[in-house]
C-alpha cells in the first residue's frame, strides 16, 4: 500500500449529482460500480460534463450492517434532482486528505491511517452519531484513475477526503 502523508486542505462548496444506494461491506463492490454508468448516461442525457473525477460519498457507515453511499460526480453549476439522480452540494470547509495508490482492497487500511492521523492531531470530524451509524457531512473516496484507461487495479489512485468539524 502506498499513501501520501495526510494533510488538511480547504475546499470550496461543490455542486454534484449522485445515485444513492444502501449496501453492506459484502455487496458494495457489486452494487456501486454499475451506478457510475447510470450516472454517466444521465449526465450525457442532460448535456452535462463532469467537473471533476467521480467519487463515492459515505453518508452513513455501519461496517457490520447497512451503509448509505452515494455514487457521485461533481458538476460545474447546481442542477435539479431528477428521478434516481439527486443533486446536492458538498460543503465548503476544512478536509483531511491523503492519496492512496494501489488496489481498492487496500482502501480500508488507508482509511484507518487517515482516521488515526486525525485522532493524533486532535481533529474532530463533521459527523453526527445516530442509531443507524455515524452520519458524515462529507466522507469521500475520489477516484482519480479511469478504469477504462488503467485496467490494472494495483495502480489505481484514490484520494480520501473527509470533512473536519468547523
Amino acid at each position: 500500500m502506498k499513501i501520501t502523508p495526510p494533510k488538511i486542505i480547504q475546499r470550496d462548496a461543490q455542486p454534484y449529482v449522485s445515485i444513492t444506494a444502501n449496501v453492506t461491506m459484502d455487496s458494495i463492490g457489486q452494487e456501486l460500480p454499475p451506478l457510475h454508468g447510470e450516472l454517466d448516461a444521465w449526465l450525457v442525457s442532460k448535456g452535462l460534463q463532469p467537473a471533476g473525477p467521480p467519487f463515492w460519498k459515505y453518508n452513513v457507515i455501519d461496517m457490520a450492517g447497512t451503509m448509505e453511499v452515494e455514487v457521485g460526480c461533481p458538476v460545474a453549476e447546481p442542477v435539479s434532482s431528477d428521478g434516481r439522480v439527486r443533486a446536492a452540494v458538498l460543503p465548503a470547509g476544512r478536509y483531511a486528505t491523503l492519496t492512496h495508490t494501489g488496489h481498492p482492497s487496500e482502501l480500508m487500511p488507508a482509511t484507518g491511517a487517515l482516521l488515526d492521523w486525525a485522532a493524533e492531531q486532535g481533529l474532530e470530524w463533521d459527523v453526527v452519531d445516530s442509531a443507524d451509524g455515524p452520519h458524515w457531512a462529507a466522507r469521500l473516496e475520489v477516484y482519480l484513475s479511469d478504469p477504462a484507461e488503467q485496467p490494472d487495479m494495483s495502480t489505481w489512485v484514490t484520494e480520501l477526503v473527509f470533512k473536519v468539524a468547523d
